[in-house]
């Protein structure tokens, strides 16, 4: 029975989530909930309590990328002992303000630490070399996304390295259809499934781009358009999950880009940073 790293395993399940149906979900969601869930939950048991058979119970672990029930059962109380086990936090109307501060960066303190336990230096690595090497970079985001786009510009305007954050749909098309080979689309996307990010990533790739996609889910549409994907991960809470983690641990990936970058041409990048404040430094009150 295959073990994983403890850090993972939360963030394994939520990424694979939206690979379920409805049933598999909700079936899956009461599991999770269950405060008695041990080595000795059985699979029948877990059956009769949701009104489904066992070989669906057995499909929907392997959705999970898992052998079978015995070996999610035994990764899922592995990670329920961890101190970051807790898959949904939700806010309560009776939440005190230190509640309320408590879970907010509860939950930002674990994104990042799971995000940091998935990444893969290989591939941010690789992302990095396409970044420096680019004669064009785009950021593509809408929503949400287009903030930490934007932040990524910013970050890149400051040592020199020029790049265009594009969340307008009609523009995100336009600058794909005249992407080239010497292009690099950088999207970000929580669910992975925006139509409209979706479809300027199929342009862009026809075109010869290469795609780095930020996302939270490994299995969303938008991993079939991207050559490489850089997952993060949050707890899916209504508030804390899409709205504060997700963006927190996203931000993160794109500040190790943005550092990876500049440190393969590291004077250069000073120099252009002490230029950029320079220019800025009047505009600050005295």
């Amino acid at each position: 029975m295959a073990m994983m790293d403890p850090r993972v395993i939360g963030a394994h399940i939520r990424m694979r989530m939206p690979s379920l149906t409805p049933l598999e979900l909700r079936v899956l969601e009461n599991i999770i909930a269950r405060a008695d869930f041990s080595e000795l939950t059985s699979i029948k048991e877990i059956a009769s309590e949701n009104g489904v058979s066992e070989a669906m119970i057995v499909k929907m672990a392997k959705k999970l990328e898992f052998n079978g029930f015995r070996e999610f059962r035994a990764n899922l109380v592995l990670y329920r002992q961890q101190d970051v086990s807790r898959l949904f936090n939700e806010i309560a109307p009776d939440d005190s303000m230190e509640t309320l501060i408590s879970k907010v960066f509860y939950n930002s303190v674990q994104a990042l630490e799971e995000t940091r336990a998935i990444l893969d230096p290989r591939l941010l690595e690789r992302s990095a070399e396409l970044l420096f090497n680019a004669r064009e970079i785009l950021l593509f985001g809408v929503g949400g996304s287009a903030v930490i786009c934007a932040d990524l510009a910013h970050k890149f305007l400051r040592i020199g390295r020029h790049s265009t954050a594009v969340s307008d749909t009609h523009l995100m098309l336009m600058s794909a259809s005249v992407c080239t080979h010497d292009s690099v689309v950088l999207s970000v996307s929580h669910s992975g499934r925006t139509v409209d990010v979706i479809e300027s990533l199929k342009l862009a790739r026809a075109q010869g781009a290469r795609v780095i996609t930020v996302t939270n889910y490994a299995t969303s549409p938008i991993v079939q358009y991207s050559d490489i994907v850089l997952t993060s991960t949050s707890q899916g809470s209504m508030f804390l999950g899409e709205n504060a983690a997700a963006r927190v641990a996203m931000l993160n990936i794109l500040d190790v880009l943005f550092v990876a970058v500049a440190r393969r041409d590291l004077k250069h990048s000073e120099d252009n940073i002490l230029k950029t404040q320079a220019a800025v430094l009047g505009k600050r009150v005295k």
